[in-house]
């Protein structure tokens, strides 16, 4: 068994197999800022199979969010009955919300992946893998410089990562998915 798969076996059950320092590390994010710039992802494994590799140019973020449901915003006007409901239900989940709020914060860089690091009852962390599309050694790897294309600078907000693609309902093709693409909306304008 290999040093990746090993990893990859304690963090299937992470609460189980490292207590002490599942404990320790929640104490200590908790206190840290909502979002954070990390030198090394906790899970290198995750972060790995994602398209992180260890070269300049790429920049691993931590991501907190808080769990539970959304509001509405502040009612200013009209007195209809569907305006009185505080309850908001957004059509994303929690890792798309990290990485939409990661990349508002690092607008130069663009959003490659990301992968659950932890969670409590109050909060959820995500870390989120960026890539710079100016930096010469990201410009100069085949591998990689499609970002470096115009049209994939907002890839996370028009839902291109794989979060970004689950939520829109494109994680499955054939039967059970024929009104999800090219998009639920345009499914329902075309009805």
């Amino acid at each position: 068994m290999g040093m990746y798969q090993k990893v990859r076996e304690l963090w299937k059950k992470p609460k189980e197999n490292m207590p002490e320092l599942w404990r320790e590390r929640l104490i200590s994010w908790r206190k840290e800022p909502v979002t954070i710039k990390l030198e090394h992802p906790t899970r290198i494994d995750r972060a790995r199979s994602l398209g992180y590799k260890a070269k300049q140019g790429y920049i691993v973020v931590r991501q907190r969010v808080i769990r539970g449901g959304h509001t509405r915003p502040q009612i200013k006007g009209g007195r209809r009955p569907k305006r009185y409901g505080t309850r908001l239900s957004l059509r994303k989940n929690y890792q798309q919300i990290c990485e939409e709020r990661t990349q508002r914060k690092f607008a130069n860089l663009v959003v490659l992946n990301s992968y659950w690091v932890a969670e409590d009852g109050y909060y959820c962390w995500y870390e989120v893998i960026l890539v710079d599309p100016e930096h010469p050694v990201i410009k100069s790897d085949p591998k990689i410089n499609w970002v470096c294309d115009k049209k994939n600078r907002s890839r996370v907000f028009h839902g291109k990562t794989s979060a970004g693609k689950k939520g829109r309902g494109m994680a499955g093709k054939g039967k059970g998915f024929e009104k999800a693409r090219p998009s639920r909306r345009a499914n329902d304008r075309r009805q």
